[in-house]
């Protein structure tokens, strides 16, 4: 772990500059707006299938509530 600490440092601020002048050059600023958005719709879907996907015993538990 320490070598790896090492070999990539402390990522601070003049790092993280250019990672995102990296990144404007790549994909241009007219590009980079439709990626967040794409990235958001993704992370969404991955909350709501989250939010979908219930234990087994939790969803008998619901369908028992409901014929009572």
């Amino acid at each position: 772990m320490n070598a790896l600490a090492i070999f990539l440092g402390v990522i601070g601020a003049p790092q993280v500059i250019l990672i995102i002048a990296i990144v404007l050059l790549l994909f241009g600023g007219k590009k980079i707006p439709e990626l967040m958005k794409g990235l958001g719709g993704g992370v969404k879907e991955f909350k709501n299938a989250m939010k979908d996907d219930q234990p087994a015993n939790s969803k008998k538990e619901e369908e028992t509530k409901e014929k009572e």
